[in-house]
């Protein structure tokens, strides 16, 4: 299966095939900060799973512990995908960018040292720090 995600105002898409390697719920403060809520639904498939990569986009690089580049549209300045180091050979979407065919719900939940005390999440889901 192939699916689309996009950016708010449709001009930045990115495709990808079959299912994420990774999908998971962040509390990072980094997550947090690019999402501008409560945590960040980050998806990663490996790099060979992702087709088309948007050219009307921009770039941010992102420093500390775990560098990442993050490229935007230029247009609405969504956050459509990313590359970080703490995981090479994948890159990041996020996950509601998949709106019109949506993902699977994410099994995990990471970086659960930062999660706002209200966020219940579901028992079953895989849990690290």
């Amino acid at each position: 299966m192939t699916r689309r995600a996009a950016c708010c105002c449709g001009k930045c898409t990115i495709d990808v095939d079959g299912e994420p390697a990774f999908n998971a719920i962040c509390h990072c403060r980094n997550c947090k900060k690019r999402t501008g809520s409560a945590f960040g639904w980050s998806t990663y498939f490996a790099d060979s799973q992702v087709g088309n990569r948007p050219t009307d986009v921009s770039v941010y690089e992102v420093g500390g512990s775990n560098p990442q580049q993050r490229w935007f549209c230029r247009n609405c300045g969504s956050t459509l995908f990313w590359k970080a180091a703490a995981l090479p050979g994948h890159t990041g979407i996020a996950g509601g960018c998949f709106a019109d065919n949506p993902l699977g719900a994410p099994s995990a939940t990471v970086s659960n040292d930062g999660r706002c005390a209200w966020v219940g999440l579901p028992n079953e889901w895989r849990r690290s720090l």
